[in-house]
């Protein structure tokens, strides 16, 4: 049911700084409640999860479905359970780990991280944003998640859904731009709650909130806690009248032979023979291409006998 407000609706910080939306007081309260009755059980939001739990989650689902990242991150915390544990690994292994995520960067990145905590901070992810900062492979978003879910800090956490409802609910627009802008960052902490733990948790609502109700393709605005305010409702729903919108495309294209290349890999202990690694890809150049591309990215090596295998393994 639609939760209903009588306050005004003033001008906030919009993506665009042009739209009218609500004010973030009034939206804070029916988006927290919904998310307590609505939130998914996900391994990495219960208490045990811990730090590692939440930050091994924010690095599998950059740009990677719920459902895809479940039984790997299940399988990788019983196997990893501390960075430590981890670290301790060859990289090798953490990418065989990965299967099939996609983008198997981010789990050099995961591992050089966890390295970095067992050698800086006695094996504990720092609670610290800055020095979470300077951890290889995060990033502003990843840093921002992991000290407001892990830790209960108040920082404006920055998705693709959070920017969609934002963009929505407060710019009036159908999506929000191609590349996050410094107007949507000035308008994610325009947005936050002021206590710390108000404010971790409408990160986490927001962004729960653009997953199951404020979809790309089919909003449910029946099922929006915030749709009678929601500035782009208000505005007639308008069409999306910037950039258009791409989806990415895999089929045929680098990433799909690099996948089959380290598809080979993953599944054989043993090194495996350049012949061998021929058979996964008709067209020799781009073959070529893709394997060049996964020794240079350090996700495979080539030993002297000319065989290949992932590395440290």
């Amino acid at each position: 049911m639609t939760a209903m407000s009588t306050s005004p609706v003033e001008t906030v910080p919009s993506a665009g700084d042009t739209v009218p939306g609500p004010r973030p007081a009034d939206l804070h309260a029916p988006v927290i409640d919904w998310f307590g009755e609505n939130a998914r059980d996900l391994p990495w939001r219960r208490p045990e999860a811990g730090a590692w739990g939440v930050m091994v989650s924010e690095f599998m689902l950059q740009q990677t479905p719920v459902s895809r990242v479940l039984p790997i991150y299940e399988e990788w915390m019983r196997r990893w359970p501390t960075p430590g544990d981890l670290a301790a690994e060859s990289t090798g292994e953490a990418v065989r780990a990965w299967g099939r995520l996609g983008y198997p960067r981010r789990a050099l990145r995961l591992h050089a991280a966890a390295a970095a905590i067992a050698e800086r901070y006695e094996g504990q992810v720092p609670a610290d944003h800055h020095l979470l900062l300077a951890l290889p492979g995060v990033g502003e978003y990843t840093a921002a998640a992991v000290a407001s879910f892990a830790y209960g800090q108040r920082h404006a956490v920055l998705d693709t859904n959070v920017r969609r409802v934002f963009a929505r609910a407060a710019g009036g627009s159908q999506y929000p731009p191609n590349a996050t802008t410094a107007a949507e960052r000035r308008l994610a902490r325009a947005m936050l709650p002021e206590e710390p733990a108000t404010a971790a948790r409408w990160a986490a609502a927001t962004m729960e909130l653009g997953a199951l109700v404020c979809t790309a393709r089919k909003p449910d605005c029946s099922a929006c806690p915030i749709a009678d305010q929601c500035a782009w409702r208000r505005a007639g729903t308008p069409a999306h009248d910037g950039p258009e919108r791409r989806g990415q495309t895999y089929a045929g294209t680098d990433r799909q032979v690099r996948g089959k290349l380290l598809a080979v890999l993953r599944e054989s202990i043993d090194p495996v023979s350049r012949a061998t690694l021929d058979q996964v890809w008709n067209k020799p150049e781009q073959r070529n291409r893709a394997l060049r591309g996964l020794l240079t990215d350090g996700l495979v090596e080539r030993l002297p006998d000319g065989t290949y295998r992932l590395p440290g393994a």
